[in-house]
């Protein structure tokens, strides 16, 4: 068996108050020389909260029941938290660990695909938490979208939005997937990666659609969109926007639409502004019926993965003797050389890599 003494939860962070806001901003896009007073802009879906994303506190809610879950299983693991744009800070993080003792810990990151974003990006800033921690070693659970405790939570979501539609809008209606948009660099077919990024969300969205289809009775026609792009628009990003694709759904006669944000774990703000706020406005103002499925949160089954992708490390249980959804083979537990490359440049990333520290 192999030897962890904690488990690091990564997440994005939030602002928890409205003097938050700006700074928390100036954190997520820092490096881009964005003047203050557009980050003010841009926080106003923020402010319509009372300047709190739910994201920590979902946070919380996750950590407490993956600590229940590990004790259950005898898992003598605590749990750590870290984020990488607002507190708790990764650095402040991985230095309280390492001076609790921690020597080598697993790490769950809240982001369930591949892509620079969603997974290196994120080692990259664990790598930089842990360099200045001392003596600690740091390995990442892999990508999880092929995870039941993942995908099932969906279904069950999706099943339960069509229910709160009307009778005579149900039968018709349209399942919109949909997922952060990426710059179309980033999510390059022919890139190393294999424009695993869309792949993969692609794989998810038929698993929950012909599962809905069988616990319905009615195959549903479905579309893969975007949403919460940022960026110059001269850019090409990922589209269809997901808003813009309820509309013009309408306009083909379709009489609803079921949006399930698989790519997203918790309801934070990216869903409950661009989807239950702005996509909904869009919807309405069009005199579309709208419903939007939940998110896994703190589904006992998306609990139960987390213990589930740690028991598989302790046991070092070989990746091909892995198993996931539909037989699909487990993500590895090492990224290849080249994958999901950071535009800006090689930086050095969290170990856990083909590349090593060099990635």
């Amino acid at each position: 068996m192999t030897a962890y003494d904690a488990l690091l939860v990564v997440s994005f962070g939030g602002p928890e108050r409205p003097e938050d806001v700006v700074p928390f901003l100036a954190n997520v896009t820092a490096g881009r020389g964005i003047p203050e007073e557009r980050l003010r802009v841009v926080g106003e879906h923020y402010y319509r909260f009372g300047g709190v994303s739910p994201i920590n506190e979902q946070n919380r809610a996750l950590i407490a029941a993956i600590e229940s879950d590990l004790t259950t299983r005898d898992f003598h693991l605590p749990v750590y938290w870290g984020n990488r744009n607002w507190d708790p800070f990764l650095t402040d993080t991985a230095r309280q660990m390492s001076a609790d003792g921690v020597t080598r810990a697993l790490a769950f990151f809240t982001s369930a695909y591949s892509s620079y974003s969603g997974c290196r990006q994120y080692r990259e800033n664990l790598a930089d938490a842990v360099s200045a921690a001392g003596q600690l070693q740091v390995d990442r659970l892999g990508p999880y979208y092929n995870h039941p405790g993942f995908v099932l939570p969906f279904v069950d979501a999706t099943v339960e939005a069509l229910q709160r539609l009307a009778p005579d809008v149900r039968d018709g209606a349209r399942l919109v997937f949909t997922t952060h948009s990426l710059p179309v660099t980033l999510a390059d077919t022919s890139g190393p990666d294999g424009g695993a990024y869309v792949a993969q969300h692609r794989q998810v969205a038929t698993w929950v659609a012909d599962a809905v289809a069988e616990r319905t009775g009615v195959t549903r026609s479905w579309d893969l969109v975007f949403q919460s792009r940022s960026g110059p628009p001269t850019q090409p990003w990922l589209e269809p926007d997901v808003g813009d694709h309820v509309v013009g759904l309408h306009a083909q006669q379709v009489p609803a639409a079921v949006v399930v944000p698989i790519g997203f774990v918790s309801d934070h703000m990216e869903v409950i502004w661009d989807l239950d706020t702005q996509a909904k406005e869009q919807a309405d103002a069009v005199g579309m019926a709208f419903v939007r499925a939940a998110t896994p949160g703190i589904d006992p089954r998306f609990v139960t993965m987390v213990g589930d992708l740690v028991a598989e490390r302790l046991a070092d249980v070989p990746v091909d003797e892995r198993r996931r959804m539909g037989g699909s083979p487990a993500a590895p537990d090492r990224c290849a050389a080249g994958c999901c490359p950071n535009p800006r440049g090689p930086r050095p990333a969290l170990a856990g890599s083909d590349e090593g520290a060099s990635a």
